[in-house]
């Protein structure tokens, strides 16, 4: 029976992907480097928004015009982070679903802590009570240790938990973290990309996420 679920954020509860690209390329155009399309920003996600960034810049850009760049996204995100991000559809009724049904739910996301805690406490906060972003000092997924320290948060085990994502990193994170997983099949990557990565379980739309989750909850 499993008491808990730690979501990633970022193309498995919200599509970000249009802010991200609005960001990133209002730092690009401000330096004078070329802008991305949505597709290559949907190719550059994952590994949180510097890697973001330091994938988006010309090959070749030095540390220091890196970092200003870098600065320049996070000035603009935090504005406008908002402006086109929502939520998949059904989203917030399968989570409603599952805290009723007594599951524990965290967030952990490499999206920079400022960033998941506001969208996070807006759209999802009824429901989720922990949610760990990105901050100096604790290693991004794939390491294990932001899940781990939502799994001490709840107050649950890693084999009480099972984690929820639309990535290769977010099945890298789960194996490392030795969790189950379930990977889905709406986000930032293809259904090929995820065949890659040896994920047994997939899901292909909220409903059926839910309805399995429930049948863990209650197995």
């Amino acid at each position: 029976m499993k008491k808990a679920i730690v979501f990633d954020l970022d193309g498995t509860l919200l599509n970000t992907l249009e802010d991200l690209r609005d960001s990133v390329n209002f730092a690009l155009e401000k330096h004078g480097y070329p802008k991305r399309t949505l597709e290559e920003t949907r190719r550059f996600v994952g590994n949180g928004v510097h890697k973001l960034m330091e994938r988006a810049v010309p090959a070749g850009t030095s540390s220091e015009d890196l970092e200003a760049a870098f600065a320049d996204f996070c000035a603009h995100y935090k504005i406008n982070m908002e402006n086109k991000t929502a939520e998949y559809p059904g989203t917030s009724e399968m989570l409603s679903a599952l805290y009723d049904a007594g599951y524990k739910m965290a967030i952990v996301t490499n999206k920079a802590d400022f960033a998941a805690q506001a969208l996070c406490n807006n759209l999802f906060g009824n429901y989720v009570k922990t949610v760990v972003g990105s901050v100096d000092g604790r290693p991004n997924k794939p390491a294990p240790d932001g899940v781990y320290y939502a799994l001490e948060q709840m107050g649950v085990t890693k084999d009480e938990a099972v984690f929820i994502g639309d990535s290769e990193v977010d099945i890298q994170t789960a194996s490392n973290a030795k969790m189950d997983v379930i990977g889905v099949l709406w986000g930032f990557r293809t259904k090929e990309d995820l065949a890659k990565t040896g994920v047994q379980t997939t899901v292909s739309d909220r409903e059926e996420l839910k309805n399995l989750l429930l049948n863990l909850k209650n197995a």
